[in-house]
């Protein structure tokens, strides 16, 4: 009875085993590193994935509108990736138009750094580091060995729920799943840290900048803390490197040594440049397709949106936007209004147009006008009035015709156009990093004579790598904002 009691608990074990050694054994492969990886997709479908999602991320993220500043963080990106395990596949650096304190790597060589890590950068070897951790996450697979790790889960889970006719050993078995993914992320962190530093050891670059760049994070999540002010934080897990952290000291310490034999010099002067005039706070691009193509005039303090793809010219007083195709133009002047009488009138009176079609009266933002299409050369005509001013817009399409399509895309300009919202100033007139040599002055008397924030003498000091204590010193270069 004991033997028949314990032999069908331990056929079921066999089984399993079985069956999941089978499993296992056909989803193993050399990681391009020199490991054993347990994944479940080709390198071909992971580069297909990455293309996939690299395209919604461009849709739903702006990119920073610098294409010098581009190219410079790409060629970075590709120094360090020809020196890669990996460097046959094609790799893509953007620079995201965000102020968020963050970079990431998609499947397939797709990586991505904000606008607003790049502003606590103080060196290219420091952006090197970057842009070398996020390779390490490609090169060693991270995001392919997640997604097997998942799946494996699930299929063990199926293996055992048949075997036993247990269906709660599916949950345990999610559950030791989602502990081994979560543990996955300290170790898959501190290999991307080690196999970054060796990147930039072998192209050239410092590889204690991948320490220094720790430093940055932690100094900002100081800074967080201490005033409550939120904030995106770079890589959860990454950003958690205790700041003298044995294990992250020992793998970059070994890149170091390579770095001996590869030395070589970058010129400071050259990050300078490409950062000088990086732009802080909210996008420009505002989130949404409605408002990606935004238009602002600081001067008459108006704003008004074009559709995707239309670029402009101004001056003071007007303004001249075109399609992306050319095939329709629109211009806005200014009049000032010499007496009072409706916006109607002001175009018969005025601007002796009499005789238009598809009229309608405007009411928009607390603004009212008047438009209509002008017979006489198939223009989409209006004058809207704000302030003292009539400002008179012209929407023209290039053949001489006015299709019905195209008259609704002019009109849908028309009436976005507004007065720029107080919360938008920083938007309409943004601020950014400038380069200068340091006269000797504190960071509280640099952030008395420009005060673009409430804890700007703190953000000074983060900037440039001083936080939270230090100051500048006379001669050197350090960051301001203007």
């Amino acid at each position: 009875m004991r033997n028949s009691h314990f032999s069908k608990p331990y056929s079921l074990i066999k089984c399993i085993a079985s069956l999941c050694s089978l499993y296992l054994l056909n989803s193993c492969a050399v990681n391009p590193t020199g490991g054993i990886d347990f994944v479940t997709m080709s390198e071909s479908r992971e580069i297909e994935l990455g293309t996939e999602m690299h395209q919604q991320i461009l849709q739903e993220n702006p990119v920073y509108q610098n294409q010098e500043l581009q190219e410079y963080v790409n060629e970075v990106g590709q120094k360090l990736a020809a020196v890669s395990h990996r460097p046959d596949i094609e790799y893509s650096f953007t620079v995201i138009d965000s102020p968020d304190i963050n970079a990431f790597a998609l499947p397939g060589g797709f990586i991505y750094i904000n606008r607003g890590l790049m502003l606590y950068l103080k060196s290219e070897d420091q952006l090197a580091a970057v842009l070398g951790h996020e390779i390490g996450h490609v090169t060693a697979r991270h995001s392919v060995r997640q997604q097997a790790a998942s799946q494996s889960n699930s299929v063990l889970a199926g293996v055992l729920v048949v075997a036993t006719g247990v269906s709660s050993l599916g949950e345990t078995s999610s559950l030791l799943g989602g502990a081994l993914l979560s543990g996955y992320g300290r170790d898959m962190e501190l290999e991307s840290d080690g196999l970054g530093a060796e990147y930039l050891a072998n192209a050239g670059y410092d590889p204690l900048a991948m320490v220094e760049v720790i430093g940055v994070l932690k100094n900002h999540e100081d800074f967080t803390k201490r005033t409550s002010s939120g904030g995106v934080s770079y890589h959860g897990v990454f950003a958690t490197h205790p700041r003298n952290d044995t294990r992250l000291q020992e793998v970059v310490g070994r890149a170091n040594e390579l770095a001996r034999e590869n030395n070589s010099t970058v010129d400071p002067q050259i990050f300078r440049e490409k950062i000088d005039g990086l732009t802080l706070g909210a996008s420009t691009q505002m989130a949404g397709s409605n408002a990606r193509n935004r238009y602002y005039q600081n001067l008459l303090n108006y704003t008004l949106v074009f559709p995707d793809g239309w670029t402009w010219r101004d001056t003071t007083t007007t303004l001249n936007a075109d399609s992306a195709d050319n095939a329709l133009s629109f211009n806005i002047s200014v009049q000032r209004l010499q007496a009072s009488k409706e916006p109607r009138l002001f175009m018969q009176e005025d601007l002796g147009l009499t005789g238009l079609r598809k009229t309608e009266g405007l009411s928009q933002f607390g603004l009212q006008g008047y438009t209509g299409i002008n017979p006489a050369d198939n223009t989409r005509i209006a004058v809207v009035y704000y302030g003292p001013r009539a400002f008179i817009m012209t929407g023209t399409e290039m053949s001489g015709n006015l299709s019905d399509e195209n008259d609704s895309i002019l009109l849908e300009a028309i009436r976005s156009f507004r007065p720029i919202a107080a919360n938008e100033r920083s938007i309409a007139n943004p601020i950014s990093i400038v380069y200068v040599r340091s006269d000797g002055k504190t960071y509280a008397q640099l952030a008395a004579e420009n005060p673009f924030d409430q804890y700007a003498e703190d953000l000074l000091r983060l900037y440039n790598g001083d936080y939270p204590r230090g100051e500048p010193v006379a001669g050197e270069w350090i960051k301001i904002v203007r």
